[in-house]
């Protein structure tokens, strides 16, 4: 298989905790763990574990796409209100074009959950041909939000000029429209 049939996924997690070693990240491994279930075309991952800075995280989403390939990169945490949270500030700065419909749909399944979940500030953006997404810190949200959006990823990844993903639709069904499916 050459690499433009492969996934490559970009996970990365922004905690001024876990970064400093304060304790374990839970996070990533979270969303790792969701695409092993999910994912059934070929795919990697490329993880990264930085503190809240806007510059580091920047840095990071830039080198997991522009150095790594990654054609998905997945963030957790830094999305709620405090100063210190600035991972869709990042996130905007390095992106060509925003999503605003999966910061919408995420804010919409947090909120069945928690009433905190209108304080997310959760976005999805496109630099070149790859899509970003933030991911709350919680593994239990990322795991709630992401049985519901990822329905969206591979079709958008498509459009996008990324490579084809499959899923497995006891965990995640994908939809393309009719037109758009591979036989």
């Amino acid at each position: 298989m050459d690499d433009s049939e492969l996934c490559h996924f970009g996970v990365l997690t922004a905690s001024d905790r876990a970064s400093s070693g304060e304790y374990e990240d839970l996070s990533g491994p979270a969303i790792e763990s969701f695409l092993k279930e999910a994912v059934t075309s070929q795919w990697k991952v490329t993880r990264r574990l930085v503190a809240d800075e806007k510059s580091s995280i920047e840095k990071a989403i830039i080198d997991l796409i522009d150095i790594h390939g990654c054609s998905v990169v997945v963030t957790t945490g830094g999305t709620g209100p405090s100063p210190r949270d600035v991972t869709p500030e990042a996130t905007k700065s390095v992106c060509d074009r925003m999503l605003p419909g999966f910061g919408e749909q995420m804010r919409a399944i947090s909120m069945t959950y928690v009433p905190t979940a209108m304080l997310s500030r959760q976005t999805a953006g496109i630099r070149g041909s790859s899509l970003v997404m933030n991911l709350p810190g919680s593994p239990r949200s990322i795991r709630e939000i992401l049985d519901s959006i990822f329905s969206a990823v591979p079709y958008c990844v498509d459009l996008i000029g990324g490579p084809y993903i499959t899923t497995n639709s006891e965990v995640v069904e994908s939809f393309r429209p009719p037109h758009a499916r591979r036989e």
